[in-house]
């Protein structure tokens, strides 16, 4: 995640300050920008047990990343501004996650064969530090034979929180989607196996993000979020095989399957050995574009152009 945010840090750093000179600005005209509705569209990645590297996990780092299990998200928020350099938002946000040991050439996962999709249905409340910023309005009309100014409303911000969202892991099995949890792959919730797992968690989002004016109202802009979560259990693999004779017994043969679907090299998948890594839980990240909608005053609204023309430079 590091070297996602200063890759983007260093992608628009050169575009803000080359647009700004000097310190803050007198001019409330962020204020101007005080109350936000936005909407995003983007994609989805998982970061946990499954994934698509030619190699071993890696801690489900960034460079685990499995970008053929890429899916789609999107979401609505609202941002309140209090501050030149501080405001909060409210997000919903809906994507899918995914992941399967048959996008690796790794012998031991391609071995393995778990794969997984799980919705993620997101509400996060956040805080964003605003790091850069050029907001200038332009004027409400022009003169006859006068160009009026652009607006201006270019702002870099980072952001963290907190979130708590809805998962729930499926699987094909006889190519239909079939829910995970309550197959018990690796005997949760039975008699010498792991504890039952929920249905909703939370996770600390951090990330980055960017937008420009388009008009007095409206802003584009984009937003990488890497969510760190409180479960390792988003993918249904965390901890180790369960006996194959309990499940089938107590659960059906559909969680024996689910469980253990290996391809090749059985042995090395029997009860007791590792199945995932439950010393480091699961994450996703959403990487969006942004539309974003001014609502703090209406367009008949009058102001002075003394003020419209004001501006914000930090």
């Amino acid at each position: 995640m590091k070297n996602i945010l200063l890759y983007f840090l260093l992608l628009f750093t050169p575009v803000v300050f080359s647009q700004n000179s000097g310190g803050f600005g007198n001019s409330k005209n962020w204020s101007l920008n005080k109350h936000e509705i936005y909407f995003n569209i983007g994609t989805t990645h998982f970061l946990g047990d499954l994934g698509g590297l030619n190699r071993e996990g890696t801690q489900k780092s960034l460079v685990d990343l499995d970008f053929s299990s890429t899916r789609i998200g999107g979401g609505i928020g609202y941002r309140f501004r209090f501050h030149p350099r501080w405001a909060t938002s409210t997000q919903l946000h809906f994507g899918i996650v995914s992941g399967a040991d048959s996008n690796t050439d790794e012998v031991i996962r391609r071995s393995r064969n778990l794969s997984f999709r799980s919705p993620i249905l997101e509400l996060s409340q956040r805080i964003e530090f605003i790091i850069l910023a050029k907001e200038e309005g332009g004027a409400r009309y022009s003169r006859l034979g006068t160009k009026g100014r652009s607006t201006k409303a270019d702002v870099l911000y980072i952001f963290s929180g907190i979130s708590g969202f809805y998962y729930n892991p499926q699987t094909q099995i006889n190519g239909a989607w079939t829910n995970l949890r309550p197959l018990r792959t690796e005997g949760q919730g039975l008699i010498g196996g792991q504890d039952e797992y929920g249905k909703f968690s939370l996770s600390i989002p951090m990330g980055i993000g960017f937008k420009f004016a388009i008009g007095k109202f409206w802003r584009l802009g984009m937003e990488i979020s890497l969510n760190k979560t409180f479960t390792d259990y988003i993918d249904d693999v965390s901890t180790d095989y369960f006996d194959p004779e309990i499940l089938a017994k107590q659960v059906g043969k559909e969680a024996v399957y689910a469980a253990d679907p290996s391809i090749e090299n059985h042995t090395w998948f029997t009860a007791g050995q590792q199945r995932g890594n439950p010393d480091d839980n699961d994450a996703y990240i959403f990487t969006n574009f942004t539309v974003t909608r001014n609502i703090t005053y209406k367009k008949t609204r009058g102001m002075s152009r003394g003020r419209w023309n004001g501006r914000t430079k930090f």
